[in-house]
């Protein structure tokens, strides 16, 4: 069985509440097994059979249910997730101030095209994934980069702490 790491997009924030006891029941429920969840912010990792495409569409579809629009999953295995956090294009960066932003499918090739980048923000496209330094924390920063918005973000720490709890099923 794969081990997947999914990561939800808008949950917990703008009104839409999940507690991660209902989410381990809707994971369950949709028969994925040894359903772990991290944190408030829609991270679960599970094992199953099924293509990642099936599982992230199953899980958006029960969300979807639930909060009358589907919020956005997007799912890695465990080496994907692995080789996102050892390849971060800015080592020097602090981890909690480099973001991944996860999206559902791999980035158009103009996707910085339009960034607005007023902190001193900098953004490298890998693949499925944006990393985004924040010099100054992503709180504070007013950067404006519209290929963002369909996916959902987790500082380093997150990224490698899933990362490293998915190794861990994966025995």
């Amino acid at each position: 069985m794969t081990v997947y790491i999914a990561l939800l997009r808008a949950v917990n924030v703008a009104g839409t509440a999940l507690q991660m006891t209902e989410l381990k029941s809707i994971c369950e429920g949709l028969g994925f097994t040894d359903v772990k969840t991290y944190i408030q912010s829609g991270n679960v990792l599970f094992r199953s059979d099924e293509a990642e495409a099936k599982v992230a569409g199953k899980l958006d579809e029960a969300l979807g249910q639930k909060f009358g629009k589907k919020p956005g999953v997007m799912v890695r295995s465990t080496e994907e997730l692995e080789a996102i956090a050892e390849n971060s294009p800015f080592p020097e960066a602090k981890p909690n101030f480099l973001l991944v932003h996860f999206l559902p499918e791999k980035a158009p090739n103009a996707a910085l095209d339009k960034m607005v980048a007023p902190d001193g923000e900098e953004a490298v496209v890998a693949g499925r994934e944006i990393y985004v330094h924040y010099p100054i924390g992503s709180g504070k920063s007013k950067l404006k980069l519209p290929a963002l918005k369909p996916g959902t973000s987790r500082n380093l720490n997150t990224v490698r702490k899933l990362a490293e709890m998915a190794r861990a099923m994966e025995g």
